[in-house]
């Protein structure tokens, strides 16, 4: 609400229009976790809809880049950048390979039928904070060495 109230003040109309957006999903997944009998949407569950947030504009910035709408594309990927602000820092490549490495000692997986326990694991501890698009390929490169 704050950084909704700073925007506001300073007129920054993109950033003010993507804070609500993201405040309507988040009552949204409010109404949800009630619906389905579960108290209000934990941290997890927050930090994983804000990564498909950013997903999704990440997609849409490029087919609209590849349809020779820059002003669209641009639009949403500063809608991206906005949401990424909310989320914790990213590691960095050298971090996730170390985490990797770690939760393969961790859970003792040895072929390419353990890489479930692997990514599993690392989400469950980096959820938030390691893109899992790009560690699952990591660990299964990893696996198949």
């Amino acid at each position: 609400m704050a950084a909704l109230k700073d925007a506001m003040k300073a007129g920054e109309k993109t950033k003010v229009a993507t804070l609500r957006m993201m405040q309507a999903k988040l009552k949204d997944k409010d109404i949800e976790q009630r619906g389905l009998g579960k108290g209000e949407a934990t941290e997890d569950e927050i930090l994983a809809l804000f990564q498909k947030m950013i997903k999704e504009r990440q997609e849409s910035a490029a087919i609209y880049a590849a349809n020779n709408r820059p002003e669209l594309a641009e639009q949403e990927t500063s809608e991206a950048a906005i949401i990424a602000s909310f989320l914790p820092a990213q590691m960095g490549d050298d971090e996730v390979a170390a985490a990797i490495k770690a939760e393969i000692a961790e859970t003792g997986a040895a072929s390419m039928k353990d890489m479930g326990k692997v990514v599993a694991g690392l989400k469950a501890k980096y959820s938030g904070r390691m893109d899992f698009g790009k560690a699952s390929g990591l660990v299964k490169a990893a696996l198949s060495a």
